[in-house]
């Protein structure tokens, strides 16, 4: 499904340009795992983790940065607060449509899982074998709003914005709508828990025990919302990044709930 597009490069979506990495599959016919990222995230900061899930798992792997992120096209500030609706209603059917997604599963991570969510939850994509939400956000906790905070006066007063530099062409639009956005007093009312009531794929749940952006409540909503129960793996000692905090573990856990839905 992928022969045709490069491993690496960008795609052109009107007048955006969305920088993409791609990993092949074990065969020609392998399924796709789209991975979606995180509010601060990109193609860069997933490290080598697409390569490790292409190989324990032989489906294909492709990586994109949203506009705003890495070396994508930048956007207009104040992000809206339903950017990842947006994202996910709007951007990513496109994306799919580009990279000729014809059978596979979307693993997002934190904002990325929200939007994956969303996705799934909307259109019901026969496509669509599985999803996987790492640290996923379906409404604001108090726990998250406080983190939040943190990571502004990290931005302000600390290194993160040189951190961030590393990995962004335009840090400030990357950290400002992502952070600004969630501060908003407004975001509070946030809230896309119905979306989970529609999705017809069987869902996974990862996340770390110790995650200062979430708490079990997310995995209780999941519990809750979704028409079948989700897979549920919650890792002891671990925050909000368990593809980089307990990568192993994670790709172990992903590769478990995906063998037998895509027949890899």
């Amino acid at each position: 499904m992928s022969g045709s597009l490069p491993t690496s490069g960008f795609l052109a979506l009107d007048d955006a340009r969305l920088e993409y990495r791609l990993r092949p599959g074990a065969s020609d016919d392998a399924p796709m795992l789209v991975l979606l990222h995180e509010g601060l995230g990109c193609v860069g900061l997933w490290g080598d983790f697409p390569e490790k899930l292409a190989a324990a798992t032989g489906a294909c792997v492709f990586v994109y940065s949203r506009g705003g992120y890495g070396a994508s096209s930048p956007v207009d500030l104040p992000r809206p607060l339903d950017y990842m609706q947006r994202e996910a209603l709007e951007t990513l059917p496109r994306v799919l449509g580009e990279i000729a997604f014809k059978r596979g599963a979307l693993i997002g991570h934190s904002d990325g899982a929200s939007i994956a969510a969303v996705y799934a939850g909307a259109y019901n994509d026969p496509r669509l074998a599985a999803v996987t939400l790492i640290a996923p956000h379906f409404v604001v906790e108090d726990v998250t709003i406080e983190a939040i905070e943190r990571a502004r006066k990290a931005y302000e007063t600390g290194d993160l914005e040189a951190k961030l530099a590393r990995w962004h062409q335009r840090s400030d639009v990357a950290f400002r709508g992502w952070n600004d956005a969630w501060l908003d007093p407004e975001f509070r009312a946030w809230d896309i828990s119905a979306y989970l009531e529609t999705i017809a794929a069987p869902v996974q749940v990862i996340q770390g025990y110790r995650d200062p952006y979430g708490s079990v409540r997310q995995i209780e909503i999941a519990r809750e919302r979704l028409p079948a129960a989700p897979d549920v793996t919650l890792l002891p000692g671990i925050g909000h990044s368990p593809h980089r905090e307990a990568g192993e573990a994670t790709l172990e856990s992903i590769r478990r709930f995906l063998a037998p839905l895509l027949s890899v």
